[in-house]
C-alpha cells in the first residue's frame, strides 16, 4: 500500500538520513548508491530522488535515461549545485529541483505535491482485516456487519495516521505530536485512552487486538 521511492545517493550519511526520514513518513525506500542498477528497480518505484554527483554516470545522464523509459514516474533532483544553469539543465527532464541544504519537511511536502500533480496516490479504498477504508469518503466499514464505524475526530486522525505508516512501529511521541500538534509529555495517558476507545470500535476482540498492536515500552503499530 505504501508508495515506493527510489533514492539514488552515494553519500552514506545523507542517504541514510534521508531514507530514514522518508520511512518515518510512511514511504517504502529503495536506496542505491549509484545509478548503474536504477533500471532494475524502476518497476517498483513511484518516485525517484536523484543526486547529481554520483560515481560513474552523473545524475543528469541517469535522469535522462530514466525519464525517457519511464516518463510517468516523477523525478526529484537534489543537488548542492545552486547555479541557475544547473537548475535549468536539470529541469529539462526532472519534475522538481531542490538545492542542498534543505529542510526534510520541505522535501516530504514537495514529494506529496509531485505525486498529487502527476496522479500518483495511495488507493482510495483499502482493506485491513475486516475493515474497509474509503479515504475519499472518510468512511470505515466493518465488512462483517456491513456497518459504518463512527469515530470521533481524534480517533479518526489516530487511525489514519497509523494507516499512513502501516506495519511500522510508531512511538507514542510521534503519534501524539502528529495528532494533537503539541509536545508529548512522558507518562501522559491521553493517547492510551483514545487507543482503547478506538479498539473498542474497530477490533473484534479488544482483549486480543489484531489491528492496533501495542509495542511495549515504545508505542503502537497498525498491522496490515
Amino acid at each position: 500500500m505504501n508508495l515506493t521511492i527510489l533514492h539514488i545517493e552515494d553519500d552514506q550519511e545523507i542517504g541514510s538520513w534521508v531514507s530514514g526520514f522518508l520511512k518515518e513518513h510512511g514511504f517504502e525506500v529503495i536506496w542505491i548508491t549509484s545509478g548503474n542498477d536504477a533500471m532494475q528497480h524502476m518497476d517498483r518505484a513511484d518516485l525517484v530522488i536523484l543526486d547529481i554527483m554520483l560515481p560513474g554516470l552523473d545524475g543528469y545522464s541517469i535522469g535522462q535515461r530514466l525519464k525517457k523509459k519511464y516518463p510517468h514516474i516523477p523525478i526529484l533532483m537534489l543537488s548542492a549545485r545552486t547555479s541557475m544553469e544547473d537548475k535549468l539543465q536539470g529541469l529539462t527532464f526532472v519534475d522538481d529541483y531542490m538545492t542542498k541544504p534543505y529542510h526534510p519537511d520541505e522535501l516530504v511536502a514537495r514529494i506529496h505535491v509531485l505525486l498529487r500533480r502527476l496522479g500518483v496516490t495511495s488507493p482510495e479504498i483499502m482493506q485491513v482485516k475486516h475493515l474497509r477504508i474509503d479515504q475519499k469518503a472518510n468512511r470505515i466499514i466493518n465488512t462483517i456487519l456491513n456497518e459504518d464505524i463512527i469515530l470521533t475526530g481524534k480517533q479518526f486522525h489516530i487511525f489514519m495516521y497509523l494507516m499512513d505508516h502501516v506495519d511500522q512501529v510508531l512511538t507514542k511521541k510521534q503519534i501524539y505530536e502528529a495528532v494533537w500538534g503539541d509536545a508529548y509529555i512522558e507518562g501522559d495517558k491521553t493517547l492510551m485512552v483514545h487507543i482503547r476507545h478506538l479498539r473498542e470500535k474497530i477490533e473484534i476482540d479488544t482483549k486480543n487486538p489484531q489491528i492496533i498492536e501495542t509495542i511495549r515500552g515504545i508505542g503502537y503499530r497498525l498491522r496490515s
